[in-house]
């Protein structure tokens, strides 16, 4: 199964970088997508940090978080996951700044 992660900027919230979502190019998934990623700089400024996606709900008034991308089996698996979003997020980092530097 093939995918792709297309990087949306964002520029709100504060500290929240840019959406991403997984594109899947083929496989019995092929022409969809999974949303709902988000790259966030960390508050103590050392570094960013990938959010999966997720459903919110309340219990007693209680908001919780549901998780719609979890492990079968390895819970380290999201961690691949997480270094492809923020190698994305690089390339298009990389990409507009090659792109700001032309236009001056």
């Amino acid at each position: 199964m093939t995918t792709t992660i297309t990087i949306q900027p964002a520029t709100t919230p504060p500290g929240k970088l840019a959406d991403a979502e997984l594109h899947f190019t083929d496989g019995v998934l092929a022409g969809l997508k999974l949303v709902g990623f988000a790259i966030w700089s960390r508050r103590d400024g050392s570094g960013l940090n990938v959010t999966m996606p997720a459903r919110q709900y309340s219990v007693n008034g209680e908001r919780r978080s549901f998780a719609l991308l979890r492990p079968i089996t390895d819970s380290g698996a999201q961690e691949a996951i997480r270094l492809q979003v923020l190698a994305a997020w690089e390339q298009h980092q990389a990409a507009h700044q090659d792109d700001a530097a032309s236009a001056e």
